[in-house]
């Protein structure tokens, strides 16, 4: 959502300004202007009127981080979907979580050939 908080530090505006123009708090206008919260159309054409641009000059559609979860553990038939919205910092943090495993996991096959070697 670059283009929204470029558009807003160069207008002056702070990120309580324009929460208060979609009417909603500030945390929450900063989830949404960090694209960890989604901008509904109704508020992007407010955003873009107290911007004085187009909704087309600010409008960054972010891809979601959605999980589709399949339940068919019952035997019912039904398909129960779950999708889930995980941040990225979530992500993230799992992310350098696996490469330490993996370097973990290098080290000890070093060690066990060492072991086996001797």
């Amino acid at each position: 959502m670059e283009k929204l908080k470029n558009l807003r530090k160069q207008r002056g505006f702070t990120q309580e300004y324009m929460s208060r123009i979609i009417s909603t708090d500030t945390s929450n206008y900063s989830r949404k202007e960090n694209g960890d919260v989604k901008i509904y159309d109704e508020e992007w054409e407010k955003l873009a009127t107290a911007l004085g641009v187009e909704v087309e000059e600010i409008k960054e559609e972010k891809p979601s981080n959605v999980v589709n979860f399949n339940d068919t553990s019952t035997n019912s038939g039904a398909f129960l979907n779950n999708y889930y919205n995980i941040p990225d910092y979530i992500l993230d943090n799992q992310q350098n979580y696996i490469n330490l495993l993996k370097e973990q996991i290098e080290v000890l096959k070093e060690e066990n050939k060492k072991l086996k070697e001797q």
